[in-house]
């Protein structure tokens, strides 16, 4: 494990490249497998995509320690990939945050982003009113959170959420700089415009040291050569695998519940093989040969 950690990226030099980088969300072991797999050089753990997976909504319905199991699996399906955890505001105050910082590192993540929101959220998405968190307070929990990490190379984004909340660009700006003061390694600045004004606009008046992120979901047809004028760092595709995923498996469930047969589904779906490979049968088989007791016993006789 050890060898493969040393391997990786960091999010740190993600975030620090020459060039633009692309975080790809997952949300279980498989999609985690699938995205390291495609190439992509860090995943995005979503709360959004791993609220989805567990069946609830994406309010902090599914509690912290659920979210460190799911995390967990994605980070042994994926071991040289850097992986950055949504974790929502922290589930809850400074202490909350220190504890979640400690168990994600226990687990071999590379990172959190926390957002500047009331616990518990509300997707940034969804209709209804966003509570902001007091900006000192949230500044407080960022501190906590690099005061009690034991790697340099653990990565705390903060989140800003007032563009979703609908407060100024300067409100932004001041809020922005207070997280920048308490130790974050980047802002992550979202909007859920249908263009990507208000991002660039930030962007543009921030004069701080620090890497800038974006999730794209609602202004995905901006060419990147914008965000690199502007010079962001890091892009987030949050929620696509995971709405991918969704579709497939309705189509799928349709066409077999209209036909009552499985007899023309076969050519739309995965084979069989291809669930085995992902998931490493053929490592287990190998290792039959060494540990089980009839093979090592057959070995020894040889």
């Amino acid at each position: 494990m050890k060898q493969e950690m040393n391997k990786r990226p960091t999010l740190l030099e993600l975030l620090r490249s020459d060039q633009l980088e692309f975080l790809m969300e997952a949300h279980n072991g498989l999609s985690a497998r699938i995205v390291e797999e495609t190439g992509f050089r860090g995943i995005w753990a979503s709360s959004l995509s791993i609220s989805a997976g567990l069946g609830v909504r994406d309010c902090n319905e599914a509690s912290w320690t659920q979210v460190l199991e799911v995390v967990e699996f994605m980070r042994d399906a994926a071991p040289q990939t850097p992986i950055l955890v949504d974790g929502d505001t922290g589930f809850g105050n400074f202490n909350n945050v220190r504890r979640l910082v400690r168990k994600l590192e226990q687990r071999g993540l590379e990172g959190v982003c926390l957002e500047d929101k009331k616990f518990p959220k509300r997707n940034s998405f969804t209709s209804g009113v966003q509570i902001l968190e007091d900006p000192e307070e949230f500044a407080g929990k960022i501190r906590a959170a690099k005061d009690c990490q034991n790697s340099g190379n653990f990565t705390v984004i903060a989140r800003l959420e007032g563009f979703i909340a609908g407060i100024p660009l300067h409100d932004n700006l001041d809020r922005a700089d207070r997280y920048y003061a308490a130790g974050a390694d980047a802002i992550l600045v979202h909007s859920k415009q249908n263009t990507p004004d208000e991002v660039l606009a930030f962007a543009e008046a921030w004069d701080r040291p620090c890497p800038l992120v974006i999730i794209p979901t609602t202004y995905g047809d901006t060419p990147n050569q914008v965000y690199i004028d502007a010079g962001i760092s890091m892009v987030v595709w949050a929620n696509h695998l995971v709405r991918a995923s969704i579709s497939a498996m309705q189509d799928a469930a349709r066409m077999i519940y209209e036909q009552k047969s499985i007899k023309h589904i076969e050519e739309h779906i995965a084979p069989i093989d291809e669930v085995f490979r992902l998931q490493k049968v053929d490592e287990l088989n190998r290792d039959e040969q060494l540990y089980t007791p009839e093979n090592v016993h057959s070995n020894n006789e040889g």
